[in-house]
């Protein structure tokens, strides 16, 4: 019984083997833990689909992996998982396979994921026939790169024919124009052999931090970004922490900062709802959403993860601040899934407790807008003509300007600056 890898979740399909939790001789569970697979930003444990005895393992840390590729096989000491129910093929739709060509389907594997299916790799667990592979062998075609519709995944003549058939079509679309205002190439990466002038140390670059960085860089170079920034003053908030501090730990959850400056977004949002949006480019509409779902930076070992907590206009502090501690922790074990990570309208980069003031944070597409917060420290302010020693918290507002302009981007500060500083005690009260 081979185990294969299951359905990750939308728009998944494959992902990096962290780690692999069994080996050969080992006796499994159905449902067991085999292996932790890194997806985007998200490790996840994928369980084993039968019960048995581990007679070999295909895989190995560090492989990028397919769904539906084989993992390891088991036999015997217990009966396999049944096959999901759209897997197994109507005996209908069989008859007509075998009548009929089956319409080309488009191929759902992405381009930089091909050499994953190069001809070595493909014996390994492409279903088909000694006939097919020499057919495919023949004609120069990976079978990798074709979905089988017989049952298990299995490649048929049928397949191959409407595989050539959309290779056929696509050869014949006319080529597009090249656009003549078309942004410049990037420049062909130079590798410089840094040790001729000193010791050095090599560290791979991990899926996390390929993630991060791909995004990071589609955000810079589509974004029109503008950076705005102020001070708001802090005493008020840093009161009512201390004031209420000690009840909320006699519950078990340590109160910070954080939950005010959700709250203190979440009022202003509310008022400025394109901050609350998306842009559409193909549809070329503005998304105003009716939600508000808050992105919060965390700083890993591994790179920056950013969960989002839900509905936050509608929690209480008391239910933030543990929903908050918790998905920080998860984020920090690697634990945390990657739907949890999706859905947010809006981010908050706290880097407070680190040090540093002003910065200009990247916008977390398809979000429009993010919120810095660097580190408050006491400074003399004039109030009502009078000298005060008040808590100052730089912050930076960056925004795409494709979106929201400037007067807007202005009057959300001054909003944010109101909610801060005029914070209700009553919401903090357990």
């Amino acid at each position: 019984m081979d185990v294969k890898l299951p359905k990750l979740g939308e728009g998944a399909d494959s992902g990096i083997v962290v780690n692999i939790l069994v080996k050969e001789g080992d006796t499994i569970a159905k449902d067991q833990t085999v292996l932790e697979l890194e997806n985007e930003k998200a490790v996840a444990s994928i369980p084993s689909t039968a019960a048995g005895v581990v007679t070999k393992i295909f895989i190995k840390s560090g492989d990028r992996i397919t769904v539906g590729q084989r993992i390891l096989s088991v036999e015997g000491a217990g009966a396999p998982a049944a096959a999901p129910a759209a897997a197994a093929p109507k005996p209908a739709a069989k008859k007509v396979a075998a009548k009929a060509v089956p319409e080309p389907v488009e191929d759902e594997h992405d381009d930089e994921d091909e050499e994953e299916f190069s001809e070595e790799n493909v014996a390994a667990y492409v279903a088909a026939s000694p006939s097919i592979r020499k057919m495919a062998r023949e004609l120069g075609i990976n079978l990798g790169k074709i979905r089988g519709s017989e049952s298990g995944g299995r490649i048929v003549i049928g397949d191959v024919r409407a595989y050539v058939q959309r290779l056929i079509k696509a050869a014949a679309k006319p080529a597009a124009p090249a656009a003549t205002s078309a942004a410049p190439a990037k420049p062909v990466a130079e590798q410089i052999d840094f040790s001729q002038w000193g010791p050095i140390v090599k560290k791979p670059v991990t899926p996390l931090r390929k993630v991060i960085a791909r995004r990071m860089a589609e955000s810079w170079n589509s974004v029109a970004r503008v950076t705005q920034f102020d001070d708001i003053d802090f005493t008020k908030l840093g009161e009512l922490r201390k004031k209420f501090a000690v009840a909320y730990e006699a519950k078990g959850v340590k109160l910070t900062l954080t939950p005010f400056v959700l709250k203190a977004v979440a009022a202003t949002l509310k008022q400025h709802s394109i901050f609350n949006s998306s842009l559409d480019e193909v549809a070329n509409e503005i998304i105003l959403k009716e939600y508000i779902h808050l992105g919060i930076a965390v700083d890993t070992d591994q790179g920056l993860m950013v969960p989002v907590i839900r509905d936050v206009d509608k929690k209480s502090m008391f239910d933030l601040a543990k929903e908050l501690e918790s998905l920080a922790a998860k984020a920090r074990d690697r634990k945390i899934s990657a739907d949890e990570m999706k859905g947010g309208t809006f981010t908050i980069s706290n880097q407070g407790a680190i040090g540093g003031k002003h910065f200009t944070p990247i916008i977390n597409l398809p979000e429009v807008a993010i919120l810095g917060l660097g580190r408050g420290a006491l400074q003399p302010v004039v109030r009502d003509g009078k000298v005060e020693v008040r808590l100052m918290t730089p912050v930076a507002l960056s925004y795409d300007h494709r979106v929201v302009d400037g007067g807007s981007a202005a009057r959300f500060t001054v909003d944010l600056l109101k909610a801060f500083e005029n914070f209700d005690e009553a919401l903090v009260k357990i």
